[in-house]
């Protein structure tokens, strides 16, 4: 039988990446030692990494027509991903991301040049079979929709048996208080370093317990906080912890929290434990902070 998917609902882009040997001075000329056309989003980054690791992953965005939409899905076939529910709309263009990347120390400067393109509504995903996915994860955007997205796969839940039930799991990056809706509705909740700092905790550990009662019965939280690794609580309410693994050199850091984000899901679909799915997650992004884009991580 074929293995069942994992579907990555959220952004895809076009990331314009420009590597220099130090960030430009104001009024310099600066040349780039290279730069190159990558497909970003977070919800895509995330597909990359899966496939990489080896699970049959879907894509589920918006894009325009036009060269950039073109370059983005024949990208997504090489990787293997299907992007069979991607939405083609008719305005607005596919959002650009312009990335800077310091070869001296793998930092990045991103510009985003964003767009009136619409996000996945509810009624686009009535038409996604849900019977070919064994895990759903929203990059959280559009949360009004997302949430009846998400209440449709709990109905489907409720009405089968455990092994053709789907697991949730939700990002929430953006300091935005409309995304916190979504707390509650994953098995699997990431929470970034920005939210928990927005919300007053200062370490991994300190936000997934004084954010774990916002999240439903059973339920797992993630936070990711860069050099300190990261952290996790569930249901048996032991904080579980793992360090960073950096690169002896930095070289790009863009996706990398995508990187860390697929890479426990990855774990987590196969049956391994949280402690083992955050080590994993924590060394899949070491690695890839110490390359140029994703090949290579695995």
């Amino acid at each position: 039988m074929e293995e069942k998917r994992i579907l990555c609902i959220g952004l895809v882009c076009l990331d314009i990446i420009s590597v220099v040997d130090k960030y430009p001075q104001e009024d310099s000329d600066t040349r780039c030692l290279s730069q190159r056309w990558q497909r970003g989003g977070n919800a895509s980054n995330s597909c990359t990494v899966l496939a990489l690791l080896g699970a049959p992953s879907a894509f589920m965005g918006s894009l325009a027509p036009g060269h950039i939409a073109d370059f983005i899905v024949s990208d997504f076939r090489k990787r293997g991903i299907d992007a069979s529910t991607v939405s083609w709309q008719s305005w607005g263009d596919t959002p650009c991301a312009c990335c800077l990347v310091n070869i001296s120390n793998g930092s990045r400067t991103v510009t985003l040049y964003d767009t009136n393109l619409p996000d996945v509504t509810a009624e686009d995903f009535q038409k996604v079979d849900l019977a070919q996915y064994k895990w759903i994860h929203w990059e959280g955007r559009n949360a009004e929709e997302q949430v009846k997205m998400i209440l449709r796969v709990e109905e489907h839940n409720r009405s089968s048996p455990k092994e053709q039930q789907i697991t949730i799991s939700v990002e929430i990056e953006k300091e935005r208080e409309d995304l916190y809706q979504l707390f509650p509705l994953g098995d699997l909740v990431f929470v970034s370093k920005d939210v928990a700092r927005s919300l007053g905790f200062s370490s991994a550990a300190e936000a997934v317990v004084g954010l774990y009662p916002r999240v439903k019965k059973g339920a797992h939280i993630v936070c990711a906080w860069a050099e300190e690794g990261a952290d996790a609580l569930g249901p048996d309410e032991t904080v579980v912890h793992s360090d960073s693994f950096p690169p002896e050199t930095v070289v790009d850091t863009l996706g990398a929290g995508d990187t860390f984000n697929a890479s426990v899901i990855f774990s987590l679909s196969r049956g391994q434990t949280m402690q083992e799915a955050l080590t994993f997650g924590c060394r899949v992004a070491g690695k890839k902070c110490g390359i140029q884009g994703y090949d290579g991580i695995i």
